[in-house]
């Protein structure tokens, strides 16, 4: 039976933990599964993509983003809770503070480049399409002065922009949850599952009732204009990001591999897909009926109850394929068949472990691909370009942090 002291024991010693510095072991399933949501993020935000029709996403209640976001958790314990362990809270602390302060500006310029490119091709004319409008930016630039502001200060967050903004307040609770943790390990996980239920009580339908009002939570104002809030509530997501975190930390038992599990995780994922999948929904009114009345169970902005059971159920049969340290995505055989799986692995493992200059490329990347679809290329010359471009920026950005110039030489 695989523990969560097994998690990370049998990575290839190089393997870089959320891109920060510096080299750590890791589990390899980590990176090829953030790898495998890299992809997956890049083709469903393509406007207009038909291949978008056929992510897990389009069969369950839980997408790309869950899997992303618990596996940053993961990440994220390996990479700073062990400063914890190792330096103490203050200068793990630090290290945290750092890494905020790399994805804001991260999330600074990502805005600013989409921004511009979608403003210089319609200025250029390059198609009938107002591509301000489609991402709703027009408020920035007919207001650049106090929507700039909004900006750097979080309050003006766009739809299409707010995954960093959220991953910046999951890491800010880091420091707060080891603090806790210190005190009461189950005072740590009490207040976790306690906010994220305040996150689901502070949804619009329980707006106006004594719960909602007295315990209700609702997320950051995402514009200064209307009421609207943070696509992504990071009060409802941090049970996915802390999940992660608290399976590699060890704070809670990973289950064991059993057939009866097994077979319940794979209940949870087949009854799911028949209320989903819209065509086949669309056809009976039964499964119309159902997929309406479980509404409060699946919002996606506070994480709801049915996306975060969905994820556990395909986080544990996922780990149950990968085996024991995922000693199945590993190298291990050398038969043509063999070679080709492990080239593809090492290709999706990469673009894992460079998952933040990825993400940002796989942003830009997919409004493009958005625009070369409405110029009627084919879908599938659109995506193999999107996917080899993630691929280049995951090697690119590898050799880079490789720091090749720092290599000695031999004179001969």
């Amino acid at each position: 039976m695989t523990t969560t002291t097994d998690i990370g024991r049998h990575a290839p010693p190089a393997a870089n933990v959320s891109g920060t510095s510096g080299a750590t072991t890791r589990d390899p399933r980590l990176d090829v599964f953030r790898g495998i949501s890299m992809f997956v993020i890049l083709i469903s935000h393509a406007p207009g993509n038909p291949w978008s029709n056929w992510i897990w996403g389009r069969f369950g209640f839980s997408d790309a983003a869950e899997v992303f976001v618990f596996c940053s958790g993961m990440a994220s314990a390996v990479a700073f809770g062990g400063t914890f362990d190792r330096a103490g809270w203050t200068l793990g602390t630090a290290r945290v503070a750092f890494r905020v302060w790399q994805v804001y500006w991260a999330h600074i310029g990502l805005f600013l480049v989409i921004a511009f490119a979608m403003a210089a091709l319609n200025a250029a004319g390059f198609s009938d399409k107002n591509y301000i409008f489609a991402l709703n930016l027009q408020r920035f630039f007919e207001e650049t002065g106090p929507q700039l502001l909004g900006l750097m200060t979080l309050t003006y967050v766009p739809n299409f922009f707010d995954i960093l903004p959220m991953y910046i307040v999951l890491l800010m609770m880091i420091p707060l949850v080891m603090a806790l943790h210190r005190l009461s390990p189950l005072a740590a996980l009490a207040a976790l599952a306690s906010l994220w239920l305040a996150t689901q009580l502070g949804r619009d339908d329980f707006a106006g009732t004594m719960l909602g009002d007295t315990f209700g939570l609702r997320g950051f104002p995402a514009e200064p204009w209307s009421d609207r809030v943070w696509f992504f509530n990071p009060f409802g997501w941090q049970i996915v990001f802390f999940t992660g975190f608290a399976l590699m930390k060890g704070w809670i038992p990973a289950p064991p591999v059993t057939p009866w599990l097994i077979a319940l995780a794979s209940a949870v994922v087949l009854v799911s897909v028949p209320i989903v999948w819209w065509p086949l929904r669309g056809d009976y009114p039964l499964l119309r009926d159902i997929w309406d009345a479980i509404e409060p169970l699946r919002p996606k902005t506070e994480e709801g109850i049915l996306r975060y059971v969905h994820l556990l159920s395909l986080a544990y049969l996922a780990w149950a394929a990968a085996g024991r340290g995922g000693h199945r995505l590993m190298p291990h055989g050398q038969s043509p068949l063999d070679r080709a799986r492990d080239g593809t692995l090492a290709i999706i493992t990469r673009v894992g472990q460079q998952s933040l200059a990825v993400f940002m490329v796989s942003m830009l990347g997919s409004r493009l691909m958005g625009v070369l679809l409405d110029e009627t290329v084919p879908a599938a010359l659109v995506n193999i370009l999107g996917i080899a471009t993630l691929i280049a920026t995951a090697y690119t950005v590898a050799w880079f942090k490789s720091q090749p110039w720092r290599v000695r030489r031999s004179i001969t």
